[in-house]
């Protein structure tokens, strides 16, 4: 059986577990509400990036943005379009890469794949990971979705390859970063907020 091909059986038996992966320490679900519940109760916070401050038009040497502190970079052989809120490779079968600076401790996205006109149609997407951890299952448009969510190291990058006829290109309608404070940052925030309470008891 192809690596493909098992991944795909393995995805197909739930839509929430661990994903396969080098280190079996990643959380996937294609639930949103499970996936931001999930990455909430690790004590994360959830940003979204739907690309409105990404101006239309093609990138040869791909695109970059910034959301909350996560610089993000998106690029592909061919180069990148962005439209309309919606970021996708500019050439039918390309692999779309996104790299994240720093890295996540969670990633999601609506996933899908566009024909030559850039309308959503029925795909088969590959979500993979650096640490190996990939994704292999069925796409019909902007309201589907795919998080993960590490356990051990961050997320640093994904890429998506789309399959399918009349599939062109792999597009991506909105990212969700899941965040977690470093151990000192954490230490900050719990410092600020018992002066403020004692600041209060004073006044």
């Amino acid at each position: 059986m192809s690596s493909r091909a098992l991944i795909a059986s393995v995805i197909a038996l739930t839509s929430t577990g661990f994903a396969s992966a080098t280190v079996p320490a990643v959380f996937y679900t294609v639930n949103s509400s499970a996936w931001s519940t999930y990455a909430t109760n690790a004590g994360a916070s959830i940003s979204t990036e739907n690309f409105s401050t990404v101006n239309n038009g093609f990138y040869g040497s791909g695109v970059a943005g910034s959301v909350s502190g996560i610089t993000w970079t998106a690029n592909a052989i061919g180069g990148v379009t962005a439209s309309a809120g919606l970021v996708s490779a500019s050439v039918g079968s390309a692999t779309l890469n996104f790299a994240f600076t720093p890295g996540v401790n969670g990633i999601a996205g609506n996933i899908y794949g566009t024909d030559s006109q850039w309308n959503a149609v029925p795909a088969t997407i590959l979500v993979t990971l650096n640490d190996g951890t990939a994704y292999y299952g069925a796409s019909n448009g902007p309201s589907d979705f795919i998080g993960f969510y590490s356990n051990g190291a961050t997320i640093s990058s994904l890429s998506i390859e789309v399959f399918g006829e009349g599939v062109n290109r792999a597009t991506v309608d909105n990212l969700y970063f899941a965040t977690v404070p470093a151990p000192g940052a954490a230490a900050l925030i719990g410092l600020a907020g018992v002066v403020a309470r004692r600041r209060e008891r004073r006044a």
